[in-house]
């Protein structure tokens, strides 16, 4: 996995974690649901990165 790959995901997945945490305190689903969502998307983004070195090697 690319350095900045793996930095974007950790983005993305930090990004997701805040914005679940914001709506879950001010109540919003919608905000919640999107930081769920985010998180999800870095989750799978890093497993497939992760296929992809495995067959590099």
């Amino acid at each position: 996995m690319g350095v900045e790959d793996k930095l974007n995901n950790t983005a993305e997945n930090t990004s997701g974690k805040v914005k679940e945490g914001v709506g879950r305190a001010t109540d919003n689903e919608r905000l919640e649901a999107e930081g769920r969502a985010d998180q999800t998307r870095a989750n799978v983004k890093q497993a497939g990165e992760k296929i992809k070195d495995a067959f590099r090697s």
